[in-house]
């Protein structure tokens, strides 16, 4: 076997890889996972790998190939193509190997490992091949249902502040030494987080805040990372359509704390303002020698407390939070919601936990924007237009009695809900927007491969129980989304404030399986430059570069 480095080439891919891999044999694979070598043609036994992929169009000289069982087809039915590019060996299950029999050629050469569950060990393999990158970072994951993204972009302020060269993961986009990629899920799979990671420490990267999401967890996609920190947010009703019950979905997240489960942090920070995050302390609490750190912003003592915030004209909150010890110190949230006290607070505990003095990590936070999360639209108009990824029932709530406290118009909701996920959550949505709002737009979101209609349907039930009640809003369905936006706007007065909710920071819609170009904040931003008296003013600023 080889000793020397190999030079690995980049490749156009959604993720870049590290440029230099040290050789693993897959013999040594083989031992560390329990899988089975086989050797297809004139393979010797340490035939080496210095990449991972599970897309065979993604596969450059000396990958492992992971051919898994999937949805539809079986992974292994891309073996040749893998192969052709350069892959080396393949992992699969046995369906798998008995697959290869059939798609390879008589001249076809490759190492095959076969495990019974070769997701399962994905995560490890991943990890191995890339020199167990996460091990060498300061690996901080946050999970919860609502607030993961807000949470990490103020954590990596912090961070920044504090003097660490930072990564990002999460829904929005992944930044590797400040430089943007696009994300497609808000955890990536094993083999694109490994390689993420080990390239994010080959450019001097020294801390990355990642999103972890319930389906990670659930699939393996973080199996093989190694937490220095896990932080919990929050837990309301969403995925059930994979979890299928509050307390799988629960359990799902508390992977990332559980003393028994190989992704375990090894510091946890969680929030215990609802019921699950206590119960959360309870998972973390269960090794007697880890002490979990908590945050509070309501009547629960915790480690770290926020008393009640004042609320600035334009949304921004200041608190006086308690460290650990009983110091006192006064925070700046600069968006509206006490939600985003609890976000900014956790964030607070979390770059504590690394090292960032506090007085340095508050000021880094009271400066922070993430995209698509309450994003105001301003195009010199009397009254608020707001952006939010607002797509689960709860966040849905938090966002529209933030702006019924905060506003002293009228309040017009835009929402719908997306295709091929959780469908119980569609009339609590209009529900919740009906009870909340003076006007509500049913639209579309993402369709995906589901009827428009019919989606919307279900969403209008909702609101339709409030209006059976004899209140709620005045309701309107309309399924053109950029209509909808359009209508909102228009209907809009001095004081209003027009929440467009589900989609935030997306740039797409997909409808039938293709995925068309639309930003919420795009749309709103042409409407308002449409409404008479709203226009010269934008064109004005447009043409001064504004």
């Amino acid at each position: 076997m080889a000793s020397t480095r190999r030079k690995r080439a980049q490749v156009a891919e959604v993720m870049p890889r590290p440029t230099s891999v040290a050789p693993t044999a897959v013999s040594v694979l083989s031992t560390a996972t329990g899988a089975r070598l086989d050797l297809i043609g004139s393979v010797p036994a340490d035939v080496e790998v210095t990449g991972v992929t599970l897309r065979a169009q993604d596969v450059i000289p000396g990958d492992l190939f992971a051919a898994l069982p999937g949805g539809r087809t079986h992974g292994a039915r891309f073996a040749e193509q893998a192969l052709a590019a350069g892959a080396t060996a393949v992992l699969t299950d046995p369906a798998g190997r008995d697959e290869l029999t059939s798609v390879l050629g008589p001249d076809a050469a490759c190492a095959v490992l076969i495990h019974p569950e070769p997701r399962t060990v994905l995560g490890p393999v991943s990890a191995r091949i890339y020199g167990y990158p996460s091990q060498r970072l300061k690996l901080i994951g946050i999970t919860g249902t609502s607030g993961k993204t807000t949470t990490a972009y103020m954590v990596e302020a912090a961070l920044l502040a504090g003097g660490h060269s930072v990564g990002l993961i999460g829904t929005v986009q992944t930044r590797i030494d400040g430089v943007a990629q696009p994300s497609a899920l808000t955890t990536p799979e094993a083999p694109t987080l490994q390689a993420m990671l080990a390239t994010m420490l080959e450019r001097g990267v020294d801390a990355v805040v990642m999103e972890v999401s319930s389906h990670a967890l659930s699939l393996g996609r973080v199996d093989g990372a190694h937490f220095a920190i896990g932080a919990f947010t929050n837990l309301s009703q969403d995925h059930l359509d994979f979890h299928h019950t509050m307390r799988a979905y629960f359990d799902a997240k508390a992977q990332l704390f559980a003393p028994a489960s190989s992704t375990r942090a090894v510091r946890p920070v969680i929030c215990v303002d609802d019921e699950w995050g206590r119960r959360m302390v309870e998972v973390a609490g269960a090794d007697p020698q880890t002490t979990p750190v908590t945050v509070s912003t309501g009547p629960v003592p915790a480690s770290w407390h926020a008393g009640p915030s004042s609320v600035d004209a334009d949304g921004v909150q200041h608190a006086t939070v308690t460290a650990p010890g009983g110091v006192e110190h006064d925070l700046t949230v600069p968006l509206p919601g006490r939600y985003n006290v609890a976000n900014a607070l956790t964030a607070l505990a979390i770059a504590s936990g690394a090292g960032v003095v506090t007085a340095t990590a508050i000021d880094a936070i009271a400066g922070v924007s993430v995209p698509g999360r309450l994003e105001r639209i301003d195009r010199g108009q009397d009254f608020l237009v707001l952006v939010d990824y607002a797509h689960k029932p709860a966040a849905l709530d938090a966002v529209i009695a933030t702006l019924r406290d905060q506003t002293r118009g009228r309040i017009g909701v835009v929402v719908g809900a997306g295709g091929d996920r959780d469908t119980g959550k569609r009339p609590m949505m209009g529900e919740i927007a009906a009870r909340g709002a003076d006007l509500l737009i049913v639209t579309d979101d993402n369709p995906r491969s589901e009827d428009p209609a019919a989606i919307r349907a279900e969403v209008m039930a909702g609101a339709d129980r409030v209006r059976a009640e004899g209140g709620g809003a005045a309701v309107e369905e309309i399924g053109d989304r950029a209509d909808a936006i359009s209508t909102a706007i228009a209907w809009a007065q001095t004081g209003d404030a027009i929440l467009i909710a589900g989609k935030g920071h997306e740039t797409g819609q997909e409808i039938d399986g293709v995925k068309h170009p639309f930003d919420d904040r795009v749309v709103a931003t042409q409407s308002l430059d449409r409404l008479p008296g709203v226009a010269g003013e934008a064109a004005s600023d447009r043409e001064n570069g504004e």
